[in-house]
């Protein structure tokens, strides 16, 4: 079986790249949670108030992290939308509609 190219594979029109987006805020999310998780057992087990407020302050910082996540899936959508203009764009010129005279 021949391997096709990346560059040569037809209708993709940046999945590829949405889909690593994705992953990549899944994978964060994950971190985030097991930030949080360990947080909250360090907290329940530490008795010296000023590490309790050191750990409450990074628990609450990352807790914040998660914000942008939607952010990021809307640009990512938009740059999925910009690459399949470009493709139709292509495909139109291609085609040779464009090229003809009056």
């Amino acid at each position: 079986m021949k391997l096709q190219a990346l560059s040569k594979k037809k209708g993709v029109a940046g999945l590829n790249v949405y889909l690593s987006i994705i992953a990549m805020l899944f994978m964060i999310g994950i971190i985030v949670m097991v930030f949080q998780i360990a947080g909250a057992r360090l907290e329940a087990s530490v008795t010296d108030t000023e590490a309790i407020e050191a750990i409450n302050a990074t628990t609450a910082s990352l807790a914040d992290s998660t914000d942008f996540f939607s952010t990021f899936i809307v640009l990512g959508a938009m740059v999925v939308l910009v690459l399949l203009v470009v493709i139709i764009i292509n495909s139109i010129r291609a085609t040779g509609i464009t090229s003809g005279g009056a």
